[in-house]
């Protein structure tokens, strides 16, 4: 075991390069991944790069990517790697990005196919150029896989679609099994953590897909040891159930760079496992708070779970029981 791989002096940013840099704190010794490297690890990188993808696990520095690829899991980030925002947490590259390749859904579906998922995770940049936002082209992506993969589950992790109107609608019409969308942190930090997006909007998104397709399961997640207040976190899990969204999974937030904000604290796990109760108290059909739960980490199996919780909620026979 090893602790977490260091990205700390990637430059990658450089729209923050004239900010001060901040006090990076010694990780605890309960924040422990693998090191990458195993022979299905490289496989997994092998079919992604091949495809001239991008993922999530690369792109944000990840801490579970050793754990995922070795089971050939792996988060694609469509719509190229570069973001129209520079949210203080994120380490995704900032800038202005490239046109759309209208190719990459077909090679999103065949990487799924190749890795052979039964349950796949897409998310993708900020794409405030795009006229939708990009609503279009998630709907693609998704129709794609489901033509060459016909019995994957989707779970997409989207951007908020701050005023694009009529986006959100394209991508509930494609029908994901899984639509999450990050409020990432509690309202009193956006300025500072998440200048670029409105906390009320973001939990107004999820309400909405519930009310377009109440089929669909909703998730959301967001970082601690940012300074919020125990009592702010409390609040959010209200206003997530208050949209009726089923799923929330709350990890430690992790300094990418110096030029990052600087993580505040490290919540301890009984910290985490009390966030835990609290949220199943709250009515959430599925919650995951660990130190290391980041919102597409165990996604298959959380998904099976999230079906199992709503048949069982709802009195009706386990999936495939009848």
């Amino acid at each position: 075991m090893v602790t977490v791989i260091d990205t700390l002096n990637r430059p990658r940013h450089p729209e923050k390069a004239n900010k001060p840099l901040t006090e990076v704190q010694r990780k605890p010794a309960w924040i422990r991944v693998k090191a990458p490297g195993s022979a299905t690890w490289a496989k997994t990188a092998d079919i992604v790069r091949g495809g001239a993808l991008h993922t999530v696990c690369e792109e944000a520095s990840c801490p579970n990517i050793g754990e995922c690829w070795e089971k050939k899991h792996a988060t694609f980030m469509i719509m190229g790697d570069t973001c129209t925002r520079a949210c203080a947490f994120c380490n995704v590259r900032t800038g202005m990005p490239a046109p759309l390749d209208e190719d990459e859904p077909e090679q999103v579906a065949d990487a799924v196919q190749k890795l052979g998922l039964s349950h796949v995770v897409v998310t993708s940049v900020d794409r405030d150029d795009l006229a939708d936002g990009g609503a279009a082209h998630f709907a693609r992506t998704i129709a794609a896989i489901r033509k060459a993969s016909p019995a994957t589950t989707i779970e997409i992790l989207t951007p908020d679609f701050l005023r694009k109107e009529g986006a959100l609608e394209v991508v509930v019409a494609a029908r994901p099994d899984v639509f999450n969308h990050n409020l990432e942190t509690v309202p009193s930090k956006y300025l500072a953590i998440r200048p670029g997006a409105r906390y009320f909007h973001s939990l107004r998104l999820l309400q909405k897909v519930k009310e377009l397709d109440g089929s669909i399961f909703t998730k959301s997640g967001i970082m601690v040891g940012l300074g919020e207040e125990r009592a702010e976190v409390l609040q959010l899990m209200d206003d997530l159930r208050s949209a009726d969204v089923d799923f929330i999974t709350i990890g430690q937030y992790l300094q990418p760079t110096r030029q990052h904000a600087k993580v505040e604290r490290f919540v301890t796990p009984d910290e985490f496992k009390a966030f835990e109760t609290v949220a199943y108290a709250k009515g959430f059909l599925m919650v995951s708070a660990t130190p290391l739960t980041r919102s597409s980490h165990h996604a298959g199996e959380d998904f099976a779970r999230l079906r199992t919780a709503r048949a069982e909620r709802l009195g009706q026979p386990r999936p495939g029981q009848g």
